[in-house]
């Protein structure tokens, strides 16, 4: 690796008392040490902020308070705005990361001259049952329309390429419109090839609103992203059977998003 660039590192955090200190320390133990960890307490009522302060002595990790509860979209944007480094990446607090995960996507942006990659990922369930979830090799606009193959947890985004993103602030699936946005600019988001992180599906998971998540979906596509209202109902059906299936059976996840990748071609 030619250079040790800074990396901003947004986590948004709330009421995750109980899970964010192992958030944390994977940033610790990464490879790569250039690094500023921005996390955004939004208001939370539980430990987060006792849990979070002993970390504070790294002059690396810096905390925001939020006087009121922004929600995720806009917490994060608040760390986006404060952030000095070359490349921003995303953890939420209450995932993890491998050790080399900045190592990997930083060399791999260099080496290709890209400033827009992600990563396969881990899911799991009270320490239990690691799925692999594994993503296309790049998508670009037209793909990335058919359902969101990129988890929030292992983007790198480079921003001299096209300077700083920020969140929509739709009511849920705001990473799907920031990658849509993102890639009205970048002609193809490039996977890294390796599993780099962990995803934490836990009660607050399990129980979140499908049809609020189904309505935000078709919202993006039909409202923000002005595709055709029934190409927009057709593909947010995939992306709600694509969700179910990451959770329930990862390999014929990945077969039809194969299909879905080289021979579905819904069009605005």
């Amino acid at each position: 690796m030619n250079s040790k660039e800074l990396v901003s590192i947004i986590m948004p955090a709330y009421n995750v008392g109980e899970f964010i200190g192992e958030s944390i320390d994977s940033v610790l133990n990464q490879t790569y040490d250039n690094w500023e960890l921005i996390i955004v307490n939004d208001n939370s009522s539980d430990s987060t902020l006792e849990v979070v302060a002993p970390y504070l002595i790294d002059q690396r990790i810096k905390l925001i308070n939020n006087d009121t509860n922004l929600g995720g979209a806009g917490s994060r944007n608040i760390a986006i705005k404060e952030s000095k480094g070359r490349y921003i990446a995303f953890l939420d607090s209450d995932d993890l990361w491998y050790s080399n995960k900045l190592s990997v996507h930083i060399e791999f942006m260099e080496k290709n001259n890209v400033g827009f990659t992600y990563s396969d990922y881990k899911q799991f369930y009270n320490d239990k049952n690691n799925t692999p979830i594994f993503s296309p090799i790049k998508v670009n606009y037209k793909q990335m329309l058919k359902s969101n193959f990129i988890g929030c947890l292992t983007v790198v985004y480079d921003v001299d390429k096209f300077g700083k993103f920020f969140f929509p602030e739709t009511k849920k699936r705001h990473d799907f419109a920031l990658w849509l946005n993102m890639l009205k600019k970048f002609d193809f988001a490039y996977n890294v090839g390796e599993v780099l992180a962990s995803y934490r599906v836990h009660n607050a998971s399990l129980s979140s609103n499908k049809k609020d998540a189904f309505q935000s979906y078709l919202y993006i596509l039909y409202n923000l992203e002005g595709v055709n209202y029934f190409v927009a109902f057709l593909n947010t059906l995939l992306f709600t059977l694509l969700s179910l299936l990451k959770k329930k059976n990862s390999k014929l996840y990945v077969f039809i998003v194969k299909v879905v990748i080289s021979k579905v071609q819904f069009t605005k």
